[in-house]
């Protein structure tokens, strides 16, 4: 394995233990020594990849974006505009409703208020799918990110309702979300 590749792979189970952390003890309380520990390397070598909590929560931004990419592109290249957000409703909200999924958005959520900077960044992934999900339902005026981006807070809301209550999202929210979908796609444009 060359250096390049080591490093990438330190840089990754560094990320992975960051997740671990703040899962387990909150962004807040989920120091770097924490950190560097659970992703057995020294303090150091931690500091060589990342400065501090911020730029591992800039990483974690990176990574959700081309997580949502797997959301966003079916969107933009759906040839059955319905079909796709009804597969969209379902796997977003399966997504979301992954206790681990919940839990960091929460986290990455409220820092966000307290930080403009990761604010930007996380709004910037949000955007993008928003955009898609406006598109896909045909309203690609300011109103239709609007609309999509209350789509997506019903979506949202379903997951964390789920799992703060320690159930899967059942076939009646999924109904609900799929007859307002339908409803989404013909309202007038």
């Amino acid at each position: 394995m060359s250096r390049t590749e080591k490093a990438g792979f330190r840089k990754q189970k560094i990320i992975e233990a960051a997740v671990v952390c703040i899962l387990k003890k909150g962004y807040h309380q989920a120091g770097m020594r924490d950190i560097a520990e659970a992703a057995g390397v020294s303090l150091g070598n931690l500091y060589n990849h990342f400065p501090g909590k911020q730029a591992i929560l800039m990483e974690l931004a990176a990574i959700e974006g081309a997580e949502l990419e797997a959301f966003i592109a079916p969107l933009e290249t759906a040839r059955s505009p319905a079909a796709a957000l009804l597969a969209f409703a379902n796997a977003y909200l399966d997504y979301m409703a992954a206790p681990e999924n919940a839990l960091l958005t929460l986290e990455l959520t409220a820092e966000s208020f307290r930080d403009p900077q990761i604010a930007t960044i996380f709004q910037a992934n949000r955007s993008r799918l928003i955009a898609a999900l406006g598109k896909a339902l045909g309203h690609e005026t300011s109103d239709g990110d609007l609309y999509a981006e209350m789509v997506l807070d019903l979506i949202e809301g379903a997951a964390l309702r789920a799992v703060a209550e320690r159930r899967r999202p059942d076939a009646a929210a999924r109904k609900a979300l799929h007859e307002m979908l339908a409803g989404a796609a013909e309202r007038p444009k």
